[in-house]
């Protein structure tokens, strides 16, 4: 099947990219540098902008599934979410698009805030509160556009690469424990749900 993956460069993302080719999909990777990539025969690289209506169309168009896989370490990025989210709903109508999008914010992100532990509470609050206000506009607009969407919280992410287990949570409740997930795990969850979606229009929280 044909994946476009937009922020593919890093992360997630690249992460997912490299677990896609070994599954023998086709790939089309968007990011601001793809030269963290791998080439391969089954792979398109294109480098572009998230936020840019052209590039994501460019990305998009005639894929069976769409990871949403963007993250940042700047602080000044408070809009980079919701304007992702602007310029792919408008590709989406565009193209009437009805492939599945798969889209990454994080556990802390819309209703989910109010299951934090008291640690992430304080380390949001600390130093990923605008974008973590801005990932919930994310899903705000995602969810009431006509995009065929699933939202993913994963909790805390690492690099590991020991932990083939990790648990999927359908539903919020009270003294839910979510933790660390390895990068590594968010890409095979999101692969196998690019292949058969099995949760759309909802929301998905992955821990370890």
């Amino acid at each position: 099947m044909k994946i476009a993956i937009i922020g593919a460069g890093a992360g997630i993302g690249l992460e997912s990219v490299g677990l896609a080719l070994k599954r023998g999909h086709t790939i089309t990777a968007l990011s601001r540098n793809t030269d963290d990539i791998p080439n391969h025969p089954s792979l398109t690289k294109m480098n572009g902008s998230a936020t840019s209506a052209l590039d994501l169309k460019n990305a998009i168009e005639g894929a069976d599934a769409v990871l949403v896989t963007v993250g940042t370490k700047s602080k000044k990025a408070t809009m980079l979410f919701s304007e992702i989210a602007k310029a792919l709903i408008e590709v989406c109508n565009e193209l009437n698009f009805s492939s599945p999008v798969l889209v990454i914010t994080g556990f802390g992100a819309g209703e989910s805030k109010g299951y934090l532990s008291l640690f992430m509470k304080t380390v949001i609050a600390l130093f990923l509160k605008d974008q973590y206000v801005d990932k919930t506009r994310m899903e705000e607009l995602i969810i009431n556009s006509s995009i065929k969407w699933e939202i993913i919280r994963p909790g805390m992410l690492t690099n590991n690469r020991n932990s083939s287990s990790y648990r999927v949570l359908k539903d919020l409740s009270k003294g839910m424990k979510v933790g660390k997930i390895s990068r590594a795990n968010v890409a095979k969850f999101l692969i196998g749900e690019a292949e058969e979606p099995r949760m759309l229009n909802h929301f998905v929280t992955l821990t370890n």
